[in-house]
């Protein structure tokens, strides 16, 4: 497994992280945490320009077709800020999901307009029964109508389409997923609150849903597909919770050296040392596990397992690299001028995301038919 990166990776990590540090300064995320939605059109707009929303996006449909160690490599850099908006939502995990579930009419419609950003397009799984398996969608089509709620819709409130996984009209065991536009008569939107990448409740109160909405056959259950476009899309947001937990140990170390007490830096202090430890410990087994998962998915490997396994270990790591950054900056690491606290509250918002820790250790036991 070679794990360097190639002559183009490095040029989109240096290009991205070129970008990040001009377009999004510290200041600019502290202001966008402010805003009810984390989501700034401008911002959106210059992403767009540089082909970021359509880079695993086939080029026949309007992409740039790129790896998804390619796009790992630039959610790394979006990871290190951490940059909220809906860039994973509508071009990573919309995007794969579409390359699974639509068919080839619905696809040369949709996919052009997320890779210009004309659409954003966030996911509807989750309801008030919480969780991220088939058992748990219980909202379903009634006469072609859809009524219900959906739950922790991440980038909901900035989103112009949903897709929106369903029980089929004709088959309550089918699952289908449609896409609804968000400015459909009977759609409501609202923030939850606590989130740094905007999380919505999503209302629909009997929104009319054609044939031509439903993506795929109606005739078919599109959970394994769902599924597998989640499975191709959690790497990347591995990556990007091991841009932040990167993020969160550079600022501890730095802090560490900087910072004196009793006539010394504090990290000549074996606590301050055993805290950044336990950061870059947590980087690392994030850090490595993400990159087998890439490495078995485009290698056309059983990759279940392994990502899986990336995703319950970055989910945990971030949060638990926030807590030992915590610990070295004390005090000042609660103010939100300094930063650190973005991390934190990223890191709970991605904690339960597309299945919290436990959840992905079961997927790992179903997989080793445990």
């Amino acid at each position: 497994m070679d794990l360097s990166l190639s002559p183009d990776q490095e040029l989109i990590r240096n290009t991205a992280k070129e970008f990040v540090s001009q377009e999004f300064p510290k200041d600019t995320i502290l202001d966008l945490d402010l805003t009810e939605s984390g989501f700034n059109k401008d911002l959106w707009n210059s992403v767009s320009e540089i082909g970021w929303l359509g880079i695993l996006i086939p080029e026949q449909y309007g992409g740039s077709e790129n790896s998804l160690t390619d796009a790992a490599v630039l959610f790394e850099e979006l990871g290190k800020a951490p940059v909220p908006g809906p860039f994973f939502s509508s071009g990573i995990l919309s995007a794969n999901i579409i390359l699974k579930v639509a068919n080839d009419k619905q696809k040369k419609e949709i996919l052009p307009n997320i890779a210009s950003g004309e659409y954003i397009v966030a996911v509807a799984i989750t309801e008030p029964s919480y969780g991220w398996d088939k058992k748990h969608i219980n909202l379903s089509l009634d006469n072609s109508s859809l009524s219900g709620t959906k739950l922790f819709v991440q980038d909901g409130l900035s989103a112009t389409h949903l897709l929106c996984v369903v029980r089929s009209q004709q088959n309550k065991d089918i699952i289908s997923i449609v896409i609804v536009d968000v400015n459909s008569q009977g759609v409501s939107r609202k923030q939850l609150p606590g989130f740094l990448s905007s999380s919505s409740e999503i209302t629909f109160e009997s929104v009319q849903i054609t044939d031509e909405m439903i993506l795929g056959d109606i005739n078919t259950d599109q959970w394994d597909n769902l599924y597998s476009g989640i499975l191709n899309s959690l790497p990347i947001l591995c990556s990007y919770q091991v841009g932040g937990s990167q993020a969160v140990f550079d600022l501890s170390v730095e802090y560490s050296r900087t910072r004196k007490q009793f006539g010394q830096s504090i990290g000549r202090f074996q606590r301050v040392q055993d805290h950044i430890i336990t950061v870059v410990n947590q980087l690392d087994a994030a850090r490595w596990t993400t990159y087998e998962a890439l490495w078995k998915l485009e290698s056309n490997m059983y990759a279940n397992t392994s990502v899986h396994l990336a995703s319950a270990v970055s989910s945990e790591a971030y949060l638990k690299a926030c807590d030992g950054g915590h610990e070295v900056h004390a005090g000042i690491g609660s103010l939100r001028e300094y930063g650190l606290t973005l991390h934190t509250k990223m890191s709970r918002t991605l904690y339960h995301f597309l299945g919290d820790p436990r959840f992905h250790k079961r997927k790992i036991a179903e997989s080793l038919n445990f």
